[in-house]
């Protein structure tokens, strides 16, 4: 049976909540739970969660950072072009 639970929480943590769970596509009280079974588990295990790596990876890409670099500015003066010409 679920129980009604009330805590007082930061702005953001909330609106965080509620942007993971129209990410997963999912209830904010599923994103809750799943945090804290992760962050049991963790403690349990005596292991630290590395964070970056379970949510990151933008380090890991195939190409290079100049090659990145050079993608966007390309992307950024074609719509800078665009506007100029309206």
């Amino acid at each position: 049976m679920d129980k009604l639970f009330s805590a007082r929480v930061d702005d953001a943590v909330v609106r965080r909540i509620g942007s993971l769970a129209r990410q997963l596509r999912t209830t904010k009280k599923t994103v809750i739970e799943g945090a804290i079974l992760l962050y049991a588990e963790t403690l349990k295990n005596g292991t630290k969660a590395d964070v970056f790596e379970r949510t990151c990876g933008s380090w890991k890409r195939t190409e290079s950072t100049a090659k990145t670099v050079s993608k966007a500015r390309q992307a950024i003066r074609r719509s800078l072009k665009g506007r100029r010409s309206q």
